[in-house]
């Protein structure tokens, strides 16, 4: 009788990370630098390394960025990863922060954060942000204010995105866009809200 062999991805043969490799033409985060990062998680998550003196924290593990070559570890597979890992560090650093300080001092920073949040969500479209100048580039005005009126949806519904849906949002440029660095801060704000209320 004939059997079909079912082939299976190639993976790292790294077994913390054991990601599955990217296939033909499609480019893939280099392995190097996504061990190292790995690495220094798992560092922080073991108590070797304090957050923010050489250990991770969940910020940072939503701004970091790997490079990409041929063959690298498959894109989806870190970025599922990287996800679960930052909200994992979240939780850890809540948790800390409400043994240090009382729930109710967490709370009362999430509802200011919040706060905050809505003040910039209600300012009129296309002026929600510093507005680069007259021959600099920025996100796209539109773009931005049309996505920033899905999360002002979401928090008055109280039907919560998913942080992956806001971590991974992407805006064209035009000169005299938005601020990248307001923006994007804004956006960290909406995730840490969406990680707090879970």
């Amino acid at each position: 009788m004939n059997q079909t062999a079912t082939k299976t991805p190639k993976t790292s043969e790294n077994p913390h990370t054991a990601f599955p490799f990217a296939t033909g033409s499609q480019p893939g985060y280099r392995p190097d630098e996504v061990d190292a990062f790995l690495a220094r998680a798992r560092s922080t998550y073991e108590g070797r390394e304090e957050p923010g003196a050489g250990g991770i924290t969940a910020a940072e593990v939503r701004r970091t960025a790997f490079r990409v070559k041929r063959k690298g570890y498959a894109a989806r597979y870190v970025d599922a990863a990287m996800d679960r890992l930052e909200e994992v560090f979240f939780e850890r650093e809540r948790r800390a922060k409400i043994r240090a300080e009382g729930e109710d001092a967490w709370w009362a920073e999430t509802r200011q954060l919040l706060s905050e949040v809505r003040g910039r969500l209600q300012r009129p479209r296309g002026k929600r942000f510093r507005v680069r100048g007259l021959l600099a580039t920025g996100y796209r005005r539109s773009q931005v204010d049309a996505f920033l009126d899905r999360i002002s949806e979401m928090f008055e519904s109280r039907e919560m995105m998913k942080p992956a849906e806001v971590r991974d949002v992407v805006f064209h440029t035009q000169l005299r866009g938005y601020d990248e660095e307001q923006v994007d801060a804004l956006l960290d704000a909406v995730v840490d809200l969406i990680l707090a209320t879970r």
